[in-house]
């Protein structure tokens, strides 16, 4: 039987400011990203989305990301391999904290935004973020861009690459993803999405912005939390995954 991970970036509320409904996207995915606080997610609204995650049986991963908070994680930066190691350290080791205290563990890694876009083509980043994140535990998976040099890189220093693909993100015939900063970046039709993630899993393909096709082989699918109606995709992809047939559970396992 086909099996696929469903993923979510949760956990990003910060202060007033409130983004997604990590309730509701708790009850449809299967492994959670949740923010460690440097580009998002307050320690209070951390602590709520781990203890939700416990709950459920959600498997729970660090989003680690660059140090910007004014930029949601999305704005390039350029660290030093010392800085890129340390601050990656930092945010895992702090999520782990919180999730003790919620009844559950961290069970993998996955970088966020600009730092996910870049480790995905920058060999020298990459190695900090894998040093980091073997530094803490090197049985701790990586989440990474399917088709993208860290699978590889990952692979050769021992980490275990998890291949990802995004339901709501539109892909260019190189296999990366369409930047944000174009039209047509961000897919908002759930059936279309949801067709799409099926054709993904069964074929192993998507089709890119220019009519091509590209190979993708993922473990885990993601729909983004912060999205306009996020709910309704993630449920849409859920939804027709499982009417195909599909088994639905975490690369990383249940507590």
């Amino acid at each position: 039987m086909m099996r696929i991970d469903i993923n979510s970036d949760l956990g990003e509320h910060y202060g007033a400011w409130r983004m997604g409904d990590d309730a509701a996207m708790l009850g449809i995915v299967t492994s959670a990203n949740v923010a460690c606080g440097f580009h998002a997610g307050d320690p209070r609204s951390v602590l709520e989305t781990l203890r939700g995650a416990a709950e459920r049986g959600v498997a729970v991963g660090a989003h680690v990301a660059y140090p910007d908070l004014v930029g949601f994680g999305r704005r390039e930066m350029n660290p030093t391999d010392a800085e890129l190691e340390a601050d990656v350290i930092y945010q895992i080791g702090a999520l782990q904290g919180l999730a003790r205290a919620a009844g559950t563990e961290v069970r993998y890694v996955k970088p966020h935004g600009a730092l996910y876009n870049t480790i995905a083509r920058d060999e020298r980043q990459a190695a900090a973020v894998l040093r980091a994140v073997r530094a803490v535990d090197p049985e701790l998976p990586l989440v990474c861009l399917a088709a993208s040099q860290l699978v590889e890189q990952a692979e050769a220093v021992g980490t275990r690459a998890v291949p990802e693909a995004f339901a709501d993100r539109a892909y260019e015939p190189s296999g990366a993803l369409v930047s944000r900063r174009e039209a047509g970046a961000v897919l908002e039709d759930p059936e279309e999405v949801a067709e799409r993630m099926v054709r993904m899993v069964r074929d192993g393909v998507v089709t890119a912005r220019d009519g091509s096709e590209v190979t993708l082989r993922a473990e885990s699918i993601c729909v983004h939390g912060d999205s306009e109606g996020a709910v309704r995709m993630a449920a849409a992809v859920r939804d027709r995954l499982d009417a195909a047939g599909v088994e639905l559970g975490s690369f990383a396992g249940r507590r």
